[in-house]
C-alpha cells in the first residue's frame, strides 16, 4: 500500500511547476475583467509589467499587481533569481465559485445576480540569452 503512495507522490513532484509562480484565489472580480489586464502584461519583463499595471486604470490591475509582486518575491526568495532577468511567461485567470444573489423587483419577482470570483495565476521565467 505504501508503495503506491510513494509512486503517486513522485509523480506529483515531477509534474509540479518548477518556475516561480503565485496565485490569488477567490478574488471578487470577474475573470473576464481580469483577462483584459493580464493580456497587457503577458510576455513582458517584470519591471515593465509592474509599471504598466500601476498606470492602468482598471479595477483588476491592483489585484494582478499584487500577484505579480508575490511571484517576483517568490523567485527572489525561494529560488535566488534576479528580478531583472524575469519575464511574465504565463498569466491567466480561471473562474472561481459564483455567488448567487437575488434582486427583488415588482410583482413579487426576483432577478438573479451572479457575483463572479476568479483565481489569478502568474508564472515567471528567466530570459534565455542567445
Amino acid at each position: 500500500m505504501a508503495k503506491r503512495i510513494k509512486e503517486k507522490a513522485a509523480k506529483v513532484a515531477e509534474t509540479r511547476e518548477k518556475r516561480p509562480h503565485a496565485t490569488a484565489k477567490y478574488v471578487r472580480i470577474s475573470p473576464d475583467k481580469v483577462r483584459i489586464v493580464l493580456a497587457l502584461i503577458r510576455g513582458r519583463s517584470v519591471t515593465e509589467a509592474m509599471a504598466i499595471l500601476q498606470a492602468t486604470p482598471k479595477a483588476a490591475s491592483e489585484q494582478v499587481f499584487k500577484v505579480l509582486n508575490s511571484a517576483a518575491a517568490n523567485a527572489e526568495h525561494n529560488q535566488d533569481m534576479s528580478v531583472a532577468d524575469l519575464f511574465v511567461a504565463e498569466a491567466y485567470a480561471d473562474p472561481g465559485p459564483t455567488l448567487k444573489r437575488y434582486q427583488p423587483v415588482s410583482k413579487g419577482r426576483a432577478h438573479h445576480i451572479l457575483k463572479r470570483t476568479s483565481h489569478i495565476t502568474v508564472i515567471l521565467d528567466t530570459k534565455e540569452e542567445l
